[in-house]
């Protein structure tokens, strides 16, 4: 193990997809706890799919610490519908970032995975060492197979050049700032918008994907920033560390508990023809639970003010396209 060393407060901190729903959430997160010097770089100067480019930035602004939290991220149906460009570019950023990072003897590197790497069939919760243990699930198998060459990326630079790169492994995210587009977000932005427009226009009933049945896991993205300041000022392994609230519920459990916020009124109409994705998928969290680190944020607590930001951000937010593009 590297001894740990708290991140000096004045470090130079790249937040490699800074205008993501993570990288946002570690910005307000960075900024909070005190850090003074946090670099950034949007898609119009620096295009993380392209090494050379990628290795000019890094050697120009030498950053000391880095989180990488860039990639192409977006729901079943984007997942489905563009397995090869998800596979694609994430590949590309996560190999481009980290092997920068190993150019220029980055202090500490933090990779953020997803939770979909584990198999469709993994026992619950899941535990860190069920990794490559079965079959994926279909419906993001191209995003799955990238993030766990993330991973596998970081032990190996760790295992052959010994520098401190680190992987955490989020559950499914919410909050301020994440994607509306029904084409492809996530579960609970998708429901929030479709409770929203349904009664804005007065309709009935709102329709969900899949049987309703699917267990998941929620967990607010600005739980998951804390997480990640924690870990990278606690932790220093070769294993990546799961990051969630440890408490899954059915995906219709989850429908009524938004409609309840946003369109009491409402009936829930399931169509049964779309995927419902893996079976169930809870994380074992005892790992970060030992090292000190918690969730804070409350389920509903968290649905009642991502649903004002949607509210006071709707022109903006019901736009955003920007998980199916490549976002830093």
């Amino acid at each position: 193990m590297i001894n740990l060393q708290p991140v000096p407060y004045e470090a130079s901190i790249f937040v490699a997809g800074h205008r993501g729903l993570v990288g946002s959430a570690l910005l307000r997160a960075l900024h909070d706890a005190g850090y003074t010097n946090i670099l950034t770089a949007g898609r119009d100067e620096l295009d993380l799919r392209h090494q050379s480019e990628v290795n000019k930035w890094f050697a120009s602004n030498r950053p000391e610490y880095v989180y990488l939290v860039a990639g192409k991220v977006g729901g079943v149906g984007a997942n489905s519908n563009f397995p090869a460009d998800f596979l694609y570019d994430n590949m590309m950023i996560h190999g481009t970032v980290v092997h920068a990072a190993h150019l220029t003897n980055v202090k500490k590197l933090l990779y953020l995975g997803s939770s979909c790497i584990y198999p469709r069939l993994s026992s619950q919760p899941i535990a860190e060492d069920q990794l490559l243990t079965g079959l994926l699930e279909p419906t993001n198998e191209g995003y799955a197979i990238a993030k766990i060459a993330g991973i596998k990326l970081c032990e190996m630079y760790r295992r052959q050049y010994g520098h401190d790169f680190i992987s955490a492994m989020p559950t499914n995210l919410y909050g301020p700032g994440d994607n509306f587009d029904l084409e492809a977000s996530h579960v609970i932005p998708a429901l929030i918008r479709k409770f929203h427009e349904a009664k804005k226009a007065n309709n009935p009933a709102v329709e969900i994907w899949g049987t309703g049945k699917a267990m998941r896991e929620f967990l607010h993205v600005d739980d998951l920033a804390s997480a990640c300041l924690f870990l990278m000022d606690h932790y220093s392994e070769d294993q990546h560390v799961n990051v969630g609230t440890g408490i899954d519920q059915a995906i219709g459990d989850l429908a009524l508990l938004i409609r309840d916020v946003v369109y009491p009124e409402a009936d829930l109409i399931f169509d049964t023809s779309k995927p419902d994705g893996m079976p169930r998928k809870v994380l074992d969290i005892s790992k970060i639970e030992a090292l000190g680190w918690k969730p804070t944020i409350d389920l509903r607590n968290g649905l009642e003010a991502s649903y004002q930001w949607f509210v006071d951000n709707y022109d903006r937010a019901r736009g955003t396209a920007g998980q199916q593009e490549v976002s830093n």
